[in-house]
């Protein structure tokens, strides 16, 4: 798997996860309120930046790809702490369903579903996270001729 993503990524698997897991902070500090907006804005940013900053310091083949992977795995692994940290972030009381779906499913339906619902998010984010830091590190190996591929 490693060879396999290095070709198609230009980054190895260990590292494509490793770069996604530089955003795990920010998902425990935030669920577990232990950091202020200001902290929690640059465990947002700071990943942010140094994903984009690794793909053109190695001047990966194609940063789009390489961060869009990332993402993805980003995606997961925020999926995968939200989960863990589920209860915890909701102080005991998580949330419940609304409207026409209100008290139409059990208690433990309720919560199947948004899970599922909350992870699927979760893995979307992550996918848009990947692809927004992926296109600004395409457009910047465009525009500056000294991060392109050799």
């Amino acid at each position: 798997m490693n060879e396999k993503s290095r070709r198609s990524t230009g980054i190895p698997f260990p590292l494509l996860v490793g770069l996604a897991a530089l955003g795990v902070p920010r998902v425990i500090g935030h669920d577990l309120s232990l950091v202020s907006p200001l902290v929690n804005g640059l465990l947002v940013f700071l990943p942010l930046a140094i994903w984009v900053a690794y793909v053109l310091w190695k001047r990966v083949p194609n940063p789009f790809v390489s961060l869009f992977v990332v993402g993805l795995f980003y995606g997961i692994l925020l999926g995968i702490t939200h989960q863990i940290l589920w209860t915890e972030a909701f102080a005991g009381v998580p949330p419940r369903l609304g409207g026409n779906l209100g008290e139409a499913l059990s208690p433990a339906g309720e919560a199947v579903v948004l899970r599922i619902f909350a992870f699927g998010s979760n893995l979307f984010t992550g996918a848009l996270m990947g692809a927004g830091t992926g296109a600004a590190a395409w457009l910047l190996v465009k525009a500056v001729p000294a991060f392109r591929h050799r």
